[in-house]
């Protein structure tokens, strides 16, 4: 029962404390996002591009009514190679520090874990503008890979509070709420990276406004949210009945063995996802990193467009994301389609659709309007992973959510370091004709990886969820780890499903 002070302040809260934690969480990501992308935008205006300036072959003409002052850039020398080298570096960091943070969130939750990492990145964030003044690219890349490594842990993080926290029959709507923050924080990123851009003199205000918020989420959110509905001061007593019965337990389980490594790490469900997180990850970077490039080199918007219409695919797949985890939620519950057909479903459709769009673009050639609409309905589609593969850890391992976001997460990220890098080797003289290969290399990894996903991906609790009751001849080694059936599979297994 709430002592007399945390039950009146329980009574500001009409919101529960699950969708407060919820909220937060899409911040979070929001603000890993905008502080990881922002420099995508910034770089247009960092580096001197008189040199292409002119009309060059497969590249359109800049419109007549344009200020050509948009085009000349700043005033570092860096060329195509080494700019997919500094948009990559972040990744370099931020596939490292996943795991440890998946195993700290399991350990001791995900609350600092989680709040710590943004707060370190927001540190280094505010102090980017003034570690290139001194040490130029070489100082931009360290400081990409600092940030990366605080970054790393938001996913693992955040996959152990939502196991904490949601109860299943609101896993997709809120897991995709949560998840939402990269497509709104990519909206945001790019679309005030460009206001600011256009309406300050130099490039430094974007590492200054974004580092900044990052900060104030850091405040709000160590003062408001907890790892555990247990260790909450101010739940409401209804609500921790409401999550007792729908959890089975307000705490994490303590008792619970060190993360089953093995059975993992071999597990054709796991083995799935991972396959559906890289082609999610290679299409998904590939847009995110080098997408404002794309429109800046190729397709010559201005500075002010360039964060505009950079934006709005990401927009429409936030809305996406949203309504289609609403629609998942609700398949599911009415018995409509089982857990594992709808995570297969929404991925496919996340997988095939961004494809085709993508790779229609690249033949759009100078129609800028026609050429946003299909990245735009491209990203769209693409937000149908959320109610798919990137809720599914939370179903195969409720116990070990953290650790399976890390790896999943983890190994995808490694498309962050490859994609930029081979975009910029690929695109030496950013023309149509060079993005087309990239955008047809894209296509080929979206149906492969999904391909994988359809063919073996699980949305049931794996038995390894609780390995101390696991039977004895699946611990030995004797009996695969995916063969369970309905009989065989202990009952605390299916409780916590």
């Amino acid at each position: 029962m709430l002592s007399g002070w945390q039950l009146k302040v329980s009574k500001f809260f009409i919101i529960p404390q699950r969708v407060i934690l919820a909220i937060f969480g899409f911040l979070a990501i929001l603000n890993a996002y905008t502080m990881r992308i922002c420099l995508s935008i910034a770089i247009t205006e960092m580096v001197n591009k008189t040199t292409s300036v002119e009309e060059d072959e497969g590249v359109c003409p800049i419109d007549d009514n344009a200020n050509m002052e948009d085009f000349t850039g700043g005033e570092f020398n860096w060329d195509q190679e080494l700019q997919g080298v500094i948009l990559s570096s972040f990744y370099w960091g931020y596939v490292i520090t996943h795991l440890p943070g998946g195993i700290l969130a399991e350990k001791f939750g995900g609350k600092w874990t989680l709040s710590l990492g943004i707060l370190s990145t927001a540190f280094f964030t505010l102090i980017t503008p003034w570690a290139v003044g001194i040490g130029g690219s070489t100082a931009l890349i360290i400081i990409r890979v600092l940030m990366g490594l605080g970054e790393g842990t938001t996913f693992p993080a955040l996959s152990a509070l939502l196991a904490s926290w949601i109860p299943l029959k609101e896993r997709s709507k809120l897991g995709s709420l949560v998840f939402g923050g990269g497509q709104v924080g990519t909206i945001l990123g790019n679309l005030i990276s460009g206001y600011l851009l256009h309406s300050f003199d130099g490039w430094s205000s974007v590492f200054y406004f974004f580092g900044g918020m990052g900060v104030v989420w850091f405040i709000l959110f160590t003062l408001l949210c907890y790892s555990d509905p247990q260790s909450h001061p101010f739940i409401s007593d209804k609500e921790k009945d409401f999550l007792q019965k729908e959890l089975g337990a307000l705490t994490r389980d303590k008792t619970l063995p060190p993360t089953p490594w093995r059975y993992i790490l071999t597990s054709v469900p796991m083995i799935a996802l991972v396959c559906a997180q890289i082609g999610h990850d290679w299409g998904f970077f590939i847009m995110v990193t080098d997408l404002p490039k794309y429109m800046s080199d190729v397709l010559r918007f201005s500075i002010k467009d360039n964060g505009l219409y950079s934006s709005l695919p990401y927009l429409v797949m936030w809305i996406v994301s949203l309504s289609t985890g609403v629609l998942s939620d609700w398949l599911i519950s009415s018995g409509k389609m089982s857990i594992t057909f709808g995570r297969k479903l929404f991925t496919t459709i996340a997988s095939a659709g961004p494809a085709f769009f993508i790779v229609g673009a690249s033949y759009a050639g100078c129609d800028r309007v026609l050429v946003v609409a299909l990245f735009t309905i491209a990203m769209g589609l693409m937000g149908t992973f959320y109610p798919g593969m990137k809720v599914n850890p939370l179903d195969l391992s409720p116990n070990y959510a953290g650790s399976l976001m890390a790896v999943t997460n983890g190994i995808g990220a490694i498309t962050g370091i490859i994609a930029p890098y081979v975009v910029g080797i690929m695109t030496p003289n950013h023309s149509l004709e060079e993005w087309r290969i990239v955008f047809w290399i894209s296509f080929a990894v979206f149906h492969v990886t999904n391909l994988a996903y359809v063919m073996w991906a699980s949305g049931e609790v794996q038995p390894w969820n609780t390995p101390h009751l696991m039977n004895k001849s699946v611990e030995s080694g004797d009996v695969n780890q995916d063969t369970f059936s309905e009989k065989e599979t202990p009952a605390a297994i299916k409780a916590s499903h």
